[in-house]
This record gives C-alpha cells, sequence and structure tokens, in this order.
C-alpha cells in the first residue's frame, strides 16, 4: 500500500531550499562586486606596495601594487580592526589582502591624488618621446591623473599631472607625497651644507639651490663600458680616412673613439632630426646619413668603444633657423655674437629637445656607445655684460644658470639611458673649483647626474701662475695636472652620493701660448701620469681639434705605456 506524501511537508521543504539557494547566490554575488570574473584583479594602492597578511591577520610581506592576483573572492573580516580581506594565490601561497586594495583594471592601481615636486622636474607633452612641454619648480604640488607603466616594484615611470593650465607628464622618481618630503635637501655625511655655503658670486647661481639626492648610474650588460677608456678624438670631416686612424689606435693600445655628431658649424652627418629641428646643420652636413653610419659601424665592428660628442648650447646654425631661442643684444634685438659665434639659450627647451633627440638617433641609428655633451654652459665672461644689461638670456622659468644646466642633463640622462646608452659632459678645469661658476657649471651638480664627467684640464688654458705656481704652467703639465686632480677633482667627487666616472681630456696640440712648447710624447704622458697619480684613473681623450693624424703618430708611444 502506497504512503500518501503530506502536501504541507512538501512545501515547507521546497521553500526552505529556495531561500538557502537565495542566500547563497546573494553571498557571492556581494563578494564579487569587485568584477564579474573576480578570479582576476589588480593590487591597488598609493604606495608602491601593499601590505599582505596570514590568516590570524597578522603582517607577513608585502607586494607591489600593478602585481595581477588570483583570488577566488572568499571573504574575510577582521572584527578588531573592521577591515575586509580577501584569500589570494600569490607565489603559490594563500595570503590575505584588504578588499579595498583590489581593483578589475590595471588602470585604477594607482591611487595618488596629489603629489609635489622634490627638485625642478621636465614636463613631457606626451609619454611617447621627449618632447618638452614645461617645467615645475621644487616644491610645487600637482594633481595625478593617471600614469605610463609600472615596473615590477610598483613604481611609477611617469605621472600623467596636471599644474594649473598644464596637463603633461612628469618621471615619478622626481616626486613625492608630502610637502615636508619636497621641500627636504639630500645632505649626506652634512656635504649639502657645504654646497649651501656656495652662494652665487659670478652669476651662476647658488650651489644650495642644485639638486643632490643620489641617481642610479647604469651598467648595461650588452653596452659594457671599459674601465679606462684611452681614446682619440675625430671630427667628422676625417671620417673618409678611417683606416689610418684604426690602424694607429691598435697599435697603440688606445681601446676608444670620441666622434663628433655636431661640432658648431660643422654637423657630423645629414640627420633627419636636424632636418626636423634645424634644416641648416641639416644642410651643412659633413658626410651623408648612410657613409657616416657605416663609419661608426667600422669603428664598431673593429671592437672600439664609440662615443659620440655633440656640442650643445653653441649652435650658430641652430641659432639662424631658431632666432627667438638666441641670447641676443638687448639694444638691437639680434643674436649675440660671442667670440664669432651664436648661442641659443640653455633655459630654452627647444635646444634641449633638439640635443637630445639627435643624441637619440645617434644611439638607434649609428650605434653609439655613449653620448657626450660639449658645451653645455652658458657664453663664458658674459656676467658683466647681463649685469649691465646688455645681454638678454631668455630666461623664461626664471631659474639660476647652474640649474638650467643641472636640468638639461638631468633630461638628457633620463631620455638616453632608456636606450641603453651612457651619457658624459664636458666641462671646464674651472668647474672643479669649490663655487659656481659664472656659465653655470658646478662641478658636484654634473657629477652627481651623468655616467661619466670629463674635464677640459688643458694647460695652456689655465693662467700662467696658476696655484701660486713659479713655474709657468702648461711647462710643468705632470705638477700642475696632478695637483689640480688631487686638491679639486678629488674633493669635489666626495661632496655628492653618486659621482660620475672622471675621464678627463688631454692637450694633445703644441702651447698655443708663449712659451710655444711643443707637447710630444714626455709632456703627454706627463699629462697621464699626473691624472692617474691623482687618483683618476677613467681613462684619457686626447683634445687635438683637428684631429691630426701626423700628431697622434708623433705622440702614440705614450698610448703605449701604463700608468
Amino acid at each position: 500500500m502506497t504512503k500518501k506524501v503530506n502536501k504541507k511537508v512538501i512545501y515547507i521543504v521546497l521553500s526552505a531550499l529556495v531561500l538557502i539557494s537565495s542566500l547563497f547566490i546573494f553571498k557571492n554575488l556581494n563578494n564579487s562586486s569587485i568584477t564579474s570574473k573576480s578570479n582576476e584583479l589588480y593590487v591597488a594602492s598609493n604606495l608602491e606596495v601593499v601590505k599582505l597578511y596570514n590568516q590570524d591577520f597578522k603582517d607577513v610581506g608585502t607586494i607591489p601594487r600593478g602585481t595581477k592576483i588570483k583570488t577566488n573572492s572568499q571573504e574575510m573580516i577582521d572584527e578588531e580592526k573592521n577591515v575586509k580581506y580577501y584569500k589570494i594565490n600569490y607565489d603559490n601561497e594563500i595570503f590575505l589582502i584588504p578588499k579595498s586594495s583590489l581593483v578589475s583594471k590595471l588602470e585604477e592601481t594607482v591611487l595618488e591624488e596629489k603629489l609635489y615636486v622634490r627638485t625642478p622636474v621636465t614636463v613631457y607633452a606626451n609619454d611617447k618621446d621627449s618632447k618638452i612641454l614645461s617645467m615645475i619648480k621644487k616644491g610645487e604640488e600637482v594633481e595625478v591623473l593617471g600614469f605610463d607603466k609600472l615596473d615590477s616594484e610598483g613604481k611609477v615611470n611617469k605621472y600623467k599631472i596636471k599644474y594649473g593650465d598644464i596637463t603633461g607628464y612628469v618621471y615619478g622618481k622626481y616626486l613625492v607625497n608630502t610637502l615636508e618630503k619636497a621641500l627636504m635637501n639630500y645632505d649626506q655625511k652634512g656635504n649639502y651644507q657645504k654646497h649651501l655655503r656656495r652662494v652665487d658670486t659670478q652669476g651662476g647661481g647658488s650651489a644650495g639651490n642644485l639638486d643632490f639626492y643620489p641617481r642610479e648610474k647604469p651598467k648595461f650588460e650588452d653596452n659594457v663600458m671599459p674601465e679606462e677608456v684611452r681614446a682619440l678624438y675625430l671630427n667628422s670631416g676625417v671620417l673618409r680616412n678611417l683606416d689610418e686612424y684604426i690602424k694607429l689606435a691598435k697599435e697603440s693600445n688606445i681601446n676608444a673613439f670620441v666622434v663628433d655628431i655636431k661640432d658648431n658649424t660643422s654637423p657630423g652627418y645629414a640627420s633627419p632630426v636636424m632636418e626636423k629641428y634645424s634644416p641648416t646643420n641639416f644642410k651643412r652636413a659633413n658626410n651623408s646619413f648612410d657613409n657616416y653610419q657605416k663609419a661608426i659601424k667600422k669603428l664598431k665592428d673593429e671592437g672600439f668603444y664609440v662615443i659620440g660628442r655633440i656640442t650643445v648650447f653653441k649652435d650658430s646654425y641652430f641659432v639662424n633657423d631658431h632666432p627667438e631661442s638666441a641670447i641676443v643684444d638687448k639694444k638691437t634685438r639680434e643674436p649675440f655674437n660671442h667670440n664669432g659665434s651664436f648661442w641659443p639659450s640653455a633655459y630654452n627647451r627647444l635646444v634641449w629637445e633638439f640635443n637630445v633627440e639627435l643624441a637619440k638617433e645617434a644611439v638607434t641609428e649609428m650605434g653609439f656607445d655613449e653620448i657626450q655633451f660639449d658645451y653645455v654652459r652658458f657664453p663664458d665672461r658674459t656676467y658683466k655684460l647681463e649685469q649691465a644689461g646688455t645681454i638678454d638670456m631668455k630666461n623664461i622659468y626664471n631659474e639660476e644658470k647652474a640649474q638650467a644646466i643641472q636640468g638639461f642633463l638631468m633630461y638628457a640622462t633620463d631620455e638616453i639611458h632608456q636606450l641603453g646608452a651612457y651619457v658624459s659632459a664636458d666641462v671646464f678645469g674651472e668647474a672643479a673649483h669649490p663655487y659656481v661658476t659664472g656659465y653655470g657649471q658646478y662641478w658636484g651638480a654634473i657629477s652627481n647626474v651623468v655616467d661619466v664627467i670629463s674635464a677640459m684640464p688643458y694647460p695652456d688654458h689655465f693662467n700662467a701662475n696658476e696655484y701660486g705656481f713659479t713655474e709657468i704652467v702648461w711647462t710643468v703639465p705632470y705638477k700642475l695636472l696632478n695637483f689640480w686632480g688631487k686638491n679639486y677633482v678629488a674633493i669635489r667627487q666626495l661632496e655628492i652620493p653618486t659621482p660620475a666616472i672622471p675621464r678627463t681630456w688631454i692637450q694633445a696640440y703644441d702651447a698655443i701660448r708663449a712659451p710655444r712648447i711643443e707637447y710630444n710624447v714626455p709632456e703627454i704622458e706627463a699629462q697621464i701620469r699626473g691624472l692617474y697619480d691623482a687618483g683618476l684613473t677613467g681613462g684619457y681623450m686626447t683634445w687635438n681639434a683637428g684631429s691630426s693624424l701626423s700628431k697622434y703618430k708623433e705622440i702614440a708611444p705614450a698610448f703605449k705605456k701604463s700608468y
């Protein structure tokens, strides 16, 4: 006999099942509110990393923001702190992470709303190239609109920012999260106090207004810089006779060449960047693009480290194309003629952009290992003219000269390092003295930024009895360079946290002042030994403006010696 089923009981059971199912679905929907998929999320924060916890809510480590993680959306609540967590799988382990630190899109992972400028920054027009939009001074607040990319440690490469009516991109390493941090100055062992005391006396600015924060000095695996660079200088007009220079170099212990990319009124090759920014430089090029490219490739194929030299702020052809960029005579408003040349102002950002774009092209298209910037300064001996109101430097951002020079080199290294090449800067020997020069070169501000600092302490450029010498200094090159190296360069290098490698230009021409002594093997050897004995062992480069092959052959025995 079949038992009758109580319809009322069935109704109650079914109703209960429906209710339980509904509650289960609701709970899971609630846990999945961040994203419909719910199993792939990104770590978000206003800091570079987010804390991870174990299931007892104990701090057990960190995870970089931007990290893509998987979660089953299982929620846990720390009742004591009233914080909700998700379980996540990270590095094959289970952790808890605050629910508020997870987002569904990578572009939502950077949560900063405002930041402060730690050191004067270049504002880029976009995140694709080196086009300059503006600059922002130390201590200013910027609004964060986004970012370009994160590295594996959660650091932002460039922030998209808004400052007044300016919207552009700024490198993240120059921004901090509080005004207090922005206004601080890096002080290693009290060295900043030394810089602070070096106030403006010559028109170049005060050292205390410069940036001395540590800078990463890269070592590229596929571009190894020799520990000791021994280089011959080649102007771009001698590249047609390259075989003779290569033969001499191989016989003479030379391992590198410095080759002009752009010298004032002597452009190295018909560069597309020149065609865009300075057609006069393009038209007056000494070599075709292809022939120049073949020459540099030949040097590289022969095993030499190759350095490309660019004169930056002495460029008559650029002034011809962009007279608005020039330092001008206030009365005539015509470009100021300084010793037969015209100078675009180092304050002008189009000049910065042109020279860095040219450098980048030379790295990618020609294969240079290093870019060397020369004439990274304002014209010398112009301070009195400026004080008298005779010339206009076009100081559009109200910067000190040394700030503009350091800012350019920061901009240049930021851009060129991305291509796997090194950056060096030429400075006068005077720049190693403990003051800011009138033309804007200050050793610490430059050495701290670039990879290599190349002073030009040519003996015949010093005053005859410099440093109280009783002898005319260019007649005693060992004594002069050893004294200069020990008492100036060595001390300046200790005043900054990340000094550049000192690699020095030596005089490879006969003295141009009376007594006009010849600089032969003994004088070349004396210079190198004087520098090395002073601890400046990063190498040397031969300055001979004509790249005279006969002179190089004459002094080659000095290169074969060990120092």
